[in-house]
């Protein structure tokens, strides 16, 4: 296991680059941070809670920002200023846009993972947020990322969180952090409800995932600290890492066998080989 960065604030979102670098989002710090041996730069203090990150269409990185929330107790915040949102970051000057903060007049609460399809539109989830024991909802949406258009696939979701797409770019599987099971569904700009794929064992919950290139998909676990491999049969495998909140992970390198691990509470970025090459995503810079 390769250290590539680390005192990272609750790190999540890994984005491997085309130069090799990696760019994180740091939850705790409010940052945007570009990491690569050993070293960090900060590339924007965004303030809020920045969660998850993908490249668009554009060449710009898109951000989900949850609005901010304290890494130790997993609560949100809440007010004005905590309102959840997805951003626009440009990697060349630094400039944040606001694109959407609510879909058909209902305000986005944790928005959470984001990935684009080959068609440029982003699907993302919303976690909710959680405060003194109450839950808010949670769901999963698509949007185009001029700002132009948003819909709500799924509003009925108890807590989703890491997304991704199948090979062939026909199914988006989401995974359910408090319930540990990943659901899929069919790549449609319509309401429809969730197919069950598979439930990990044991008393873990679920945070981002990856999608292989034979079409498995990598799915951090928490609690127990790992990666969860779930085949499109539903079949699981485990690999434990030294950290309980292995929160996401990420393809890279030339044959695409370069994983790259964000270690939550330790604040680390890692790099291991993994036994599988990673699906490559339809955009990077």
């Amino acid at each position: 296991m390769e250290l590539i960065a680390d005192q990272l604030g609750f790190p999540e979102g890994p984005v491997v680059m085309g130069d090799g670098s990696v760019i994180v989002v740091e939850i705790a710090a409010s940052r945007v941070s570009r990491c690569w041996s050993g070293k960090r730069e900060t590339i924007c203090e965004i303030g809020g809670g920045p969660n998850g990150a993908a490249i668009g269409p554009d060449g710009a990185l898109y951000i989900c920002n949850n609005g901010g929330m304290d890494a130790k107790t997993m609560s949100s915040a809440f007010g004005p200023e905590a309102q959840g949102r997805i951003e626009r970051l440009d990697l060349t000057t630094g400039k944040v846009e606001r694109v959407y903060d609510a879909c058909d007049g209902v305000p986005l609460e944790g928005p959470n993972d984001i990935v684009f399809d080959a068609d440029g539109r982003m699907w993302f989830t919303d976690l909710g947020k959680t405060f003194n024991g109450i839950r808010t909802a949670s769901g999963l949406f698509t949007a185009l990322p001029d700002g132009t258009s948003i819909t709500a696939i799924d509003r009925r979701a108890v807590s989703y969180n890491g997304i991704g797409l199948c090979p062939n770019g026909n199914t988006v599987y989401v995974a359910d952090t408090h319930q540990a099971r990943l659901y899929s569904y069919a790549r449609k700009v319509e309401a429809q409800r969730p197919n069950w794929v598979a439930t990990a064992p044991g008393h873990v919950s679920f945070d981002s995932l990856a999608v292989t290139a034979a079409g498995n998909i990598c799915v951090g676990t928490l609690r127990e600290g790992g990666i969860t491999t779930v085949t499109s049969e539903g079949e699981t495998s485990f690999r434990s890492f030294d950290d309980r909140y292995v929160t996401n992970i990420a393809f890279g390198g030339e044959d695409m066998m370069d994983a790259y691990l964000t270690l939550s509470t330790t604040g680390r970025l890692v790099k291991v080989r993994w036994i599988e090459p990673g699906l490559r995503l339809n955009f990077n810079a």
